[in-house]
């Protein structure tokens, strides 16, 4: 399901985690993240599923690992950012029946980290896949900075989208289940996008 987490509510300004076409050297990193990110960090979101879309991919909650990007928002620019990816998104607020995405806060692990996964299989999932947006807490004020995660920082909780509600039923019953959890474009790293 994406329903929150039943904990209390993030404050302070949360990393984020993306997945999908938000991901480096994807067309929606330029469009929404360029200058306005001081940090960004392979990460791998567990108890998720990635499931291929129309165009991008749809992460919804599972047995299995979500590969993308943690990325900080950089000083001043977090309000603004959040807003252009609840946007992008389709994300009208919390169960709201339109939400394409539910955003929500989950963990995410850090290659490298206790826990966090397979060594350089992990770290190869920031140039190719993962899960699409979300904000992370790196421990401390959560005010971002340049080291997303710090050093032995352990999980970090961070914002996450995932498919609504309607559209993980939808993808449960007749979607396109990504194996591996990693979302590929089709197109050749570093290369152009293709048709």
């Amino acid at each position: 399901m994406s329903t929150p987490d039943p904990g209390p509510p993030p404050t302070g300004e949360l990393p984020f985690f993306v997945y999908g076409t938000l991901l480096p050297g994807e067309p929606n990193h330029d469009l929404f993240l360029r200058g306005r990110t001081t940090g960004e960090r392979p990460a791998v979101l567990p108890r998720a599923l990635l499931y291929d879309g129309p165009g991008y991919p749809y992460a919804i909650d599972g047995h299995g690992r979500v590969h993308g990007t943690l990325l900080t928002a950089a000083p001043g620019v977090y309000g603004e950012l959040l807003g252009l990816l609840d946007h992008l998104e389709e994300y009208l607020g919390p169960g709201h029946p339109r939400n394409l995405y539910e955003r929500v806060v989950r963990e995410v692990e850090l290659p490298g980290e206790s826990g966090a996964g397979r060594g350089s299989e992990a770290a190869g999932g920031a140039e190719q896949g993962g899960v699409e947006v979300a904000g992370v807490e790196v421990g401390g004020d959560g005010a971002g900075g340049e080291d997303v995660g710090g050093d032995g920082a352990g999980p970090v909780r961070a914002w996450v989208y995932l498919a609504a509600a309607a559209v993980t039923r939808s993808l449960r019953t007749g979607g396109s289940l990504i194996d591996g959890g990693r979302w590929v474009t089709g197109r050749p790293p570093g290369g152009p996008r293709t048709p």
